[in-house]
């Protein structure tokens, strides 16, 4: 009887223990913001075509904008013709002389080999008469210096029909060589020059803003086009101190909003390395003069979030 009565107030201690509902730690508040990327082209020039709208989608490849090549045409122009002139220069060292005059070398070696023989022919005929007492020996030496003059004159012709039939000498085959690849270089810079006055989009992604109308300037780095690509909103929220142990980079989040239907899944991506006090963007009663830490997270899937929207971040299934 004894135990029955001490056994009732424990029994009530239980039950009220176990009615007590779990504690369930207040949301992060935060909102949704978006990184646009901002598309420029290296050169400065002319907008004389914008492609997209405000608010409008492009595809990836697509065509953004582009701006008047007045210089960038002629000078792919002048580094093609300088490429092929080095080209037919270095083919030229490779062939040798030209058929003309290879014709033209031919033709002396075949006048010499004439007049040696008539050379030799006179001289024959005198070395007779010379034995029959009617010509000196005077008259003699003057016939074989003109043999002598005549082979040297044939064997000078044939040497300079095959130094012709050579190609160029090896230095300059080397030089020509080196001024071809500098024109094709000049070339292929020229053309990507030419091909960076229109810019393409490198990724399918939203027209956010666009900063400049046709017809005007646009300085060489200065953004014309700023898109939001898939995968440029995040989410920034704040952490406080007592609870950042347990939302480390890489963990997973849940993040509620008004008119989102079910939670959507996000994992964090930053967080700050020193604590700041609440910041007014999201500054209340129950919050005001706590230490925070600022933290950025990356929605998961096809999220519609909108710029500026609030949230409010739960830790996810994992934590």
């Amino acid at each position: 009887m004894i135990l029955r009565i001490f056994s009732l107030p424990l029994l009530a201690v239980l039950t009220l223990t176990a009615c007590t509902p779990q504690q369930i730690e207040p949301p992060m508040l935060g909102y949704v913001e978006v990184e646009p990327t901002r598309v420029a082209a290296p050169y400065a020039g002319r907008l004389v075509k914008l492609a997209v709208t405000r608010g409008g989608t492009v595809a990836a490849g697509a065509p953004l904008f582009t701006l008047d090549s007045d210089l960038e045409r002629p000078a792919l122009l002048e580094a093609q013709a300088r490429r092929e002139q080095s080209a037919a220069q270095l083919a030229d060292l490779a062939s040798g002389k030209r058929p003309a005059e290879l014709d033209a070398l031919r033709a002396r070696i075949n006048a010499a080999e004439s007049a040696l023989r008539l050379a030799r022919q006179d001289l024959s005929r005198q070395q007779d008469l010379a034995k029959q007492g009617f010509l000196s020996s005077a008259g003699l030496d003057g016939l074989r210096e003109r043999v002598n003059s005549t082979i040297a004159q044939l064997e000078q012709a044939r040497a300079d029909l095959r130094a012709a039939e050579l190609a160029g000498r090896e230095a300059q085959r080397s030089a020509a060589a080196s001024a071809l690849k500098a024109a094709e270089a000049q070339q292929a810079l020229a053309a990507v020059r030419l091909d960076l006055k229109t810019i393409t989009a490198i990724a399918a992604a939203r027209v956010e803003d666009t900063y400049f109308r046709e017809g005007e300037w646009v300085p060489a780095g200065t953004p014309v086009v700023s898109l939001l690509p898939a995968g440029s909103t995040r989410l920034r929220f704040y952490i406080p101190q007592a609870r950042l142990a347990n939302f480390p980079v890489g963990s997973k989040v849940e993040v509620v909003c008004d008119g989102c239907g079910a939670a959507v899944q996000a994992h964090i991506t930053w967080v700050a390395s020193s604590a700041e006090f609440t910041p007014p963007v999201i500054y209340s009663k129950d919050n005001r003069a706590k230490l925070v830490y600022m933290a950025q997270a990356r929605p998961q899937g096809d999220a519609q979030l909108a710029p500026g929207q609030p949230v409010e971040v739960r830790a996810g299934a994992a934590q």
